[in-house]
């Protein structure tokens, strides 16, 4: 069983309990193919200058965010680790050149455990996270992702969890303000444009070509894992547009959808 990759806008924590297009269309992802496996998320939230592996069987549930509902910070996500599929996605990565290494002391961020909440919310399928690097540029994580692609024919759902924008000097609440300013959907629509084009090389140059690049990503680590989930779909890919909504009129939260 060979499943597709995924790029998942994970917008602010509240999603979770906030009644939005997004948290709607989580809700019903899970349902949206096969039951994997295995997951394996790249994370915005999880970042280091190389690939690290979450291989704790038993991952913490972190709640790295501040300033929200009480409630949130009540929340668990317990699912299992897999210690065995870290090992291998390390050993994965390092024969393909990257300096790969496993980390018991991680858990599962927001990035990761809040999206899983929604679209498998009983939390029974082992879950593993690799990290992104905000010092790296998107053909680094495309390749990364290549190497993660292996794995998919093994029924393990690669995620690539972040947001197709992310200036947060731009943010206003509530959660469901959808007054985006019009660079935010400038830059959405021409990633949304390249990769239904399949123009892979425009898309490794977002950052000269793509119009209120900088702007849209003061830091690259949010837009990151769109290349892993990218990559992960192999050599030749194709998008599917799943979702796009707004959310504290600066997260346009876009979900695509990779297949070979």
């Amino acid at each position: 069983m060979s499943l597709p990759s995924l790029f998942i806008s994970h917008g602010a924590p509240d999603l979770v309990l906030t009644d939005l297009p997004a948290r709607r269309f989580l809700l019903g992802l899970g349902h949206a193919f096969p039951r994997p496996r295995a997951i394996c998320v790249a994370s915005a939230h999880y970042e280091g200058p190389e690939p690290r592996l979450t291989s704790a069987a038993a991952p913490q549930t972190i709640h790295d965010f501040g300033g929200f509902d009480p409630a949130l910070y009540q929340l668990r996500y317990p699912a299992p680790g897999e210690p065995a599929l870290a090992a291998r996605v390390v050993a994965q990565l390092a024969a393909a050149g990257f300096q790969a290494s496993a980390d018991a002391r991680w858990g599962f961020d927001h990035g990761t455990w809040c999206p899983l909440r929604l679209m498998y919310p009983e939390a029974d399928i082992p879950t593993i996270a690799v990290s992104v690097s905000g010092q790296r540029d998107a053909r680094w994580h495309l390749e990364l992702g290549r190497a993660l692609s292996f794995f998919r024919a093994e029924g393990v759902l690669v995620i690539g969890s972040g947001a197709l924008t992310h200036n947060l000097h731009e943010a206003a609440p509530p959660a469901g303000n959808t007054q985006a300013p019009p660079g935010v959907h400038k830059f959405a629509d021409w990633m949304g444009a390249r990769l239904a084009a399949q123009d892979e090389a425009a898309l490794l140059d977002y950052r000269a070509r793509a119009p209120e690049a900088r702007h849209q990503h003061p830091s690259t680590e949010h837009l990151m894992p769109l290349f892993v989930a990218l990559g992960a779909a192999g050599d030749a890919w194709r998008a599917e547009r799943l979702h796009s909504s707004v959310s504290y009129r600066c997260l346009r939260m876009d979900a695509f959808r990779f297949d070979a």
